[in-house]
């Protein structure tokens, strides 16, 4: 095991392009980081300069105590995970797991020991000797991660690995990794495009844009204290809303009210007010202490049951918060997961309690927990209850 380090690295393609830029980034021994971000962003690139795939244009990448700029990637002592399982398809799950061992001239007692530990960590013992086409996809899956475990290298670099599995096997596969990374303890760079899964995985998630790191945080730090409007907005589901709003007075003026000034912000004039779904509830389930809620009536256009919860979405009279941030979101998105953003109209969609009885086409009466408010500044996107001065 090892830690990983990028020391102001930056990739640059011949045609002038930086998919990575002046990335600074400790990844600590035994931790397990996620690189997420939209499609683009530069979080693959990074992947694969660690894994000695991309040449790295400017500063210093080191695994260990050792600088790798110039080590192929066979001496970085790295096995990678990828979203295609890069099986072989004539050979044994026996043999595709102890395959780089094998080739690297291990014996065959050792090798058998490797694969015989990794199978049962993987639950696979029983397929040892079948071939690839006669499993499924989540066990296609664990077989690649075996033929990683067997090398017992100083990290696990793993590039959307989930990604082509169904959405019920995704589920079952992201506690089986989170499970074998607790167990092996092995450093792991794991690349996602789903938050959802950065935010179940991850000890630290960093957050890319356009190859510039936004903001390295714990799962939770990510979701409560967002840095910018890109993370809050990416991180979350459903995504966070946005709408117009102005400061004055100690009062922010929202579309549907107003409500006070969130402790720690230091603001007047425009802004971008940003709530998540999860902030609004239907207001006759709001408990003893209303006075941290604010009341309002909202037209309701669609209801969602999702047993457990119900997403009520519903149009707002004001116009649609617009910034370059959202855009992009919006855009990664294809818009649906981003409520407010990328049209005229503001929309916005709140999670209550499957005991409410909102309709679609009929008006209800929701609240806004006050507390969870967050303020951003619209021309460069900080979360104002960060910015000091």
């Amino acid at each position: 095991m090892a830690a990983i380090q990028f020391d102001d690295v930056t990739k640059r393609y011949d045609d002038g392009f930086e998919a990575v830029k002046h990335m600074d980034l400790d990844i600590t021994d035994g931790e397990f980081m996620i690189l997420v971000g939209p499609s683009g962003c530069g979080k693959s690139t990074a992947l694969r300069m660690i894994a000695g795939l991309e040449d790295i244009t400017d500063g210093e990448l080191r695994i260990g105590d050792q600088v790798v700029n110039d080590r192929a990637p066979k001496d970085r002592d790295i096995a990678m995970v990828f979203q295609n399982y890069a099986l072989y398809p004539h050979m044994t799950v026996r043999d595709n797991m102890g395959f780089a061992l094998k080739m690297a001239g291990e014996d065959k007692g050792t090798i058998n020991q490797k694969v015989e530990e990794a199978a049962r960590i993987l639950d696979l013992q029983q397929h040892l000797d079948r071939k690839p086409a006669n499993l499924s996809g989540g066990q296609r899956q664990r077989v690649a991660m075996g033929r990683a475990i067997v090398r017992s290298p100083k990290a696990f670099l793993m590039d959307e690995p989930l990604s082509n599995l169904d959405a019920k096997l995704r589920v079952q596969m992201r506690s089986e990794v989170s499970r074998i990374q607790q167990r092996l303890g092995t450093t792991t760079v794991y690349v996602t495009h789903d938050q959802t899964e950065a935010m179940t995985l991850g000890d630290r998630v960093a957050v890319m844009r356009a190859g510039i790191l936004q903001q390295v945080d714990t799962p939770r730090e990510l979701y409560n204290h967002p840095r910018n409007l890109f993370v809050a907005g990416f991180i979350g589901s459903p995504a966070m809303n946005f709408f117009t709003a102005t400061v004055e007075n100690g009062k922010v003026r929202l579309p549907f009210g107003e409500v006070p000034v969130p402790a720690g912000v230091q603001a007047g004039g425009d802004v971008i007010a940003g709530i998540r779904p999860e902030d609004f509830e239907d207001a006759g389930f709001i408990g003893s202490d209303e006075g941290q809620w604010h009341a309002f009536d909202a037209p309701i256009e669609l209801v969602e049951s999702m047993g457990s919860e119900i997403y009520a979405h519903f149009k707002v009279e004001a116009p649609a918060a617009q910034s370059q941030e959202l855009a992009e979101l919006a855009a990664d998105s294809g818009m649906a997961d981003v409520p407010s953003a990328g049209g005229e109209e503001a929309h916005a969609v709140a999670r209550l309690v499957p005991e409410s009885e909102v309709q679609a086409g009929a008006k209800a009466r929701l609240a806004l927990d006050t507390s969870k408010l967050h303020l951003f500044d619209p021309s460069d996107g900080t979360n104002l209850a960060q910015r000091r001065g």
